[in-house]
C-alpha cells in the first residue's frame, strides 16, 4: 500500500460558478465533500486575476478546512503579503503568466533565487510553510535545496502529456522524475507532485514512494461531473492506496 497524501484541487469549482457569475457550485462546500470523502488536503490557486477562486473562498475555507490548506500563488511580493493575511497552511509558489490557461514550466530558482529566499522568509516570518513548483531537473533541486523550503513540488506536465502515446519519451521523462525524486529524498527534501495527473497515468508516479503529496484537482472534478464528487475522490484513493 502506498503511503500517499491526496490533495485536491477546487479550482474548476469555482471556475464553473464563475461563468455565470453567480454562487454555486461553491468551491467552500466542494472542499467539505472532499475532506468528508477521505481528502488528505485542500489546494487552491489563487491567481492574480481571479480567474477562479477568489479571496472570499480562501477566507472561508481557512475557517472550515479541517485537514490541510494549501495555496498556490505567483512568485511575487503582492501575491505573498496577501498570503500572509490569508494564513494558509503552507504555500506553493508557482511562475504565473497571465495570458496563459496553465502553467507549463517550473520556476526558475537559479535566475530567481534571491526573489524566492526574500518570499520564503516571508512566509516563514508569518508562520506559513513554502513549497516551490519546479521542474524535475537536477540542477532546479540542488538549488531548492539551498533555500530554506519546507518541501519542492515537482512539475509532472511533461510527463502527463507524454503518457498519452507511452513512447520512448514517455520512459525517458518518468525515469527523469525518478532520478529527480532520488536526488532530492538524498538532499533531504521532503516531496510533492502534480500536473496533469489523472487515474490513467497516475500509477507509475504513486509507485515513487519518496512523494509524499500528490496534488490532483482537474481529472477529479471534470470525473466528478458525470459521476460526482464523493465517487470521483474515493476512486483516486483506491487507485493510489492499492498501488
Amino acid at each position: 500500500m502506498a503511503d500517499t497524501f491526496l490533495n485536491v484541487n477546487i479550482d474548476h469549482i469555482a471556475t464553473v460558478r464563475n461563468l455565470r457569475n453567480t454562487i454555486f457550485p461553491d468551491p467552500v462546500q466542494a472542499a467539505f465533500i472532499a475532506e468528508q470523502s477521505g481528502a488528505n488536503g485542500i489546494t487552491v490557486h489563487l491567481r492574480e486575476d481571479h480567474r477562479h477562486i477568489n479571496e472570499r473562498d480562501i477566507k472561508i475555507l481557512r475557517q472550515t478546512v479541517q485537514t490541510n490548506l494549501n495555496l498556490e500563488i505567483s512568485a511575487n511580493e503582492i501575491m505573498v503579503n496577501l498570503a500572509c493575511l490569508l494564513k494558509p497552511d503552507y504555500c506553493c509558489l508557482v511562475p504565473e503568466h497571465h495570458m496563459k490557461i496553465i502553467t507549463k514550466h517550473g520556476l526558475d530558482l537559479i535566475k530567481e533565487y534571491k526573489k524566492i529566499d526574500k518570499l520564503i522568509n516571508i512566509l516563514h516570518n508569518n508562520d506559513i510553510k513554502v513549497s516551490l513548483f519546479i521542474d524535475p531537473l537536477i540542477e532546479q533541486i540542488e538549488t531548492a535545496a539551498k533555500l530554506n523550503t519546507d518541501y519542492i513540488k515537482l512539475n509532472t506536465g511533461a510527463y502527463t502529456i507524454l503518457s498519452k502515446q507511452h513512447n520512448d519519451k514517455f520512459y525517458i521523462e518518468l525515469d527523469n522524475i525518478k532520478q529527480a525524486v532520488l536526488f532530492a529524498t538524498s538532499l533531504g527534501l521532503l516531496i510533492h507532485a502534480g500536473h496533469g495527473l489523472n487515474y490513467y497515468n497516475i500509477a507509475p508516479i504513486v509507485k515513487l514512494n519518496q512523494i509524499k503529496v500528490l496534488h490532483i484537482g482537474h481529472s477529479i472534478i471534470s470525473y466528478a461531473m458525470i459521476y460526482g464528487l464523493k465517487y470521483a475522490i474515493k476512486h483516486m484513493l483506491q487507485i493510489i492506496r492499492i498501488l
